[in-house]
């Protein structure tokens, strides 16, 4: 049996600055040059700093200030990952060379894949599922505001543009997490939000055998559930009822009512086309559509004044859809202007989303159960659900008339007792 043997190698890391290449601005970058058996290899830091401030003799900024003590700290973070990487080629090579030893630092040794590179090929794939019509744009959106993030954590931390997948590891997440809420402020949904697609993202890369190992498998994270706004049944028949002057405000009226009654968000209304409207064998008009957002179905049954609206609107759209639906920015401007002329309403705060939410809690309050409203939802799981459709006391109470009867005898007998 073989043991492959170590040659220790004369090592240096040293900083610098690229003085024949200034900026505009007078800044100038920080060079780290690695040095292995006098054989030297040079990349940018990304780091840029005023010449004036440069301690030539020790490669670091000059002073104590909190600007110099954070560049100094990523000067510090740079070279200790080199010696990691310099100690884990040696361990597993026997040999170290300058090029290698950078091309494993910047993640790059053989053309490997890099996190961010992933990440970005994802991105585009999932354009190309938005252009199709598949998923939405606001979820890429999410996706691409993560990677910003992320791209902004790892060169604040690392100093680095770029990570590679063993980077990746439950402390390099949680580090992620404290970013958010400390560096960003963001608030615990958004951050919940994130680390959904950051998982979303690792466990792709966990299925093409780029990762090896989950690194939010430590992870612990929960969504704070808050209070969901709603329209009573009584405030939605007032605005079903309410005379719009305006035609525009008719129809944004009409579509929020419609999902109302169907439970679909903005972006599966506008997209409804005459095909997602098919005959069950029960005789009855149902939707059948796979939901943008997540790509699960959604069925569900039009009752009369859905198939009222659709029958309104008839043959107003082009390309086989069903409404003319105007844009999301202007639903929500012009739901504020009319709620505002509903005395019920003038405290609420109603938006496209709110209906869906109605939907939930009106349905269930009439007695749907929760596993249907699921499926009508186009929930992946039922607790999703949950978190939409609030038990309303007007349910409470219609399921308490149901089994009070059963209690007649015994009250009978009380009443004898006293």
């Amino acid at each position: 049996m073989s043991m492959k043997t170590t040659k220790k190698s004369t090592f240096k890391v040293l900083f610098y600055l690229k003085k024949n290449a200034p900026k505009k601005n007078g800044m100038i970058t920080v060079m780290c040059r690695i040095t292995v058996n006098g054989n030297q290899s040079a990349f940018s830091t990304k780091l840029d700093i005023s010449a004036s401030n440069w301690d030539l003799k020790y490669g670091r900024v000059l002073g104590k200030s909190r600007e110099a003590l954070g560049m100094n700290s990523k000067l510090d973070r740079i070279r200790l990952d080199i010696e990691e990487c310099y100690s884990k080629i040696l361990n597993n090579e026997g040999a170290v060379n300058s090029a290698n030893l950078k091309n494993v630092f910047l993640g790059m040794e053989s053309g490997e894949l890099t996190f961010f590179k992933f990440f970005e090929q994802f991105l585009l794939d999932f354009e190309k599922k938005v252009n199709n019509g598949l998923r939405v744009k606001g979820t890429h959106t999410k996706y691409t505001t993560l990677l910003r993030h992320l791209r902004s954590f790892v060169f604040k931390k690392y100093g680095c543009s770029d990570v590679s997948f063993n980077n990746l590891t439950p402390d390099f997440v949680q580090d992620f997490d404290y970013y958010l809420r400390d560096d960003q402020n963001l608030t615990h949904n958004t951050i919940w939000i994130y680390m959904l697609g950051f998982t979303a993202v690792c466990r792709l890369a966990i299925g093409r055998k780029h990762l090896f190992s989950n690194p939010l498998s430590e992870y612990k994270n929960t969504k704070k559930d808050k209070d969901r706004g709603y329209l009573l049944r009584s405030e939605l028949e007032l605005l079903v009822t309410f005379n719009c002057e305006k035609g525009n405000d008719e129809l944004v009226r009409d579509l929020f009512v419609f999902s109302c009654f169907t439970g679909l968000c903005y972006s599966d209304i506008k997209g409804l086309k005459n095909s997602n409207i098919q005959e069950f064998f029960d005789g009855n008009k149902w939707i059948i559509v796979r939901r943008k957002k997540t790509a699960t179905s959604s069925n569900v049954m039009l009752l009369e004044i859905p198939k009222m609206i659709i029958g309104k609107y008839a043959g107003l759209s082009r390309d086989g859809k069903i409404f003319p639906v105007p844009a999301n920015a202007t639903c929500n401007n012009r739901l504020r202007v009319i709620s505002k002329l509903i005395d019920c309403l003038k405290e609420k705060k109603v938006t496209f989303h709110l209906a869906r939410h109605t939907f939930a809690t009106l349905f269930l309050s009439e007695g749907v159960p929760l596993e249907s409203l699921s499926k009508m939802l186009g929930h992946k799981n039922i607790a999703t659900t949950q978190i939409y459709a609030k038990v309303l006391n007007e349910k409470v109470g219609k399921d308490m008339q149901k089994v009070s009867h059963k209690f007649e005898a015994m009250e009978r007998s009380f009443v004898t007792s006293l």
